[in-house]
């Protein structure tokens, strides 16, 4: 008995989702470009993004980039401005208000640079993974009366 792997499995009832791909979205929403086109601007502001994209249609009203966008860019900030802190106290022992001077401005730049990117690119994940309401259903909270939660 012989098995051929190269037949695709049999399945049933609705046909299968278009595909996403995870990292061409992310990069996409990186770009502050519409996850699902490319093509569309993500954002109307600095960080509000549109609810629809203007060049293919697409609801992007969904999206829940509340607070992983802040976390990646305090994560990025943190190993920019201490790395650069520490190399650079290595090499040259400056007083702490030059330190302050440099690596103040840097900290901002660095945060006002990468946050829009970040946040697009989160939203890109989001749209790819289909999550809050971007794969055609709607999220569901868990009811702990409604039988499943136990103590």
């Amino acid at each position: 008995m012989s098995s051929d792997h190269s037949q695709e499995a049999m399945r049933f009832g609705a046909p299968s989702e278009a595909e996403r791909p995870v990292g061409r979205s992310i990069m996409r929403g990186l770009l502050n470009t519409c996850p699902a086109c490319g093509s569309g601007r993500l954002f109307r502001a600095f960080l509000k993004p549109v609810d629809r994209c203007a060049a293919c249609g697409e609801d992007l009203s969904h999206q829940r980039s509340d607070d992983l966008p802040p976390y990646l860019v305090i994560f990025i900030i943190g190993h920019v401005t201490v790395g650069g802190y520490m190399m650079t106290d290595m090499i040259w022992h400056l007083p702490t208000w030059v330190h302050m001077v440099i690596w103040g401005p840097i900290t901002l730049l660095t945060a006002l640079l990468t946050i829009q990117p970040i946040k697009g690119g989160v939203i890109g994940l989001q749209w790819a993974l289909r999550m809050h309401g971007f794969g055609g259903h709607e999220d569901e909270l868990d009811d702990p009366d409604a039988g499943g939660y136990r103590e």
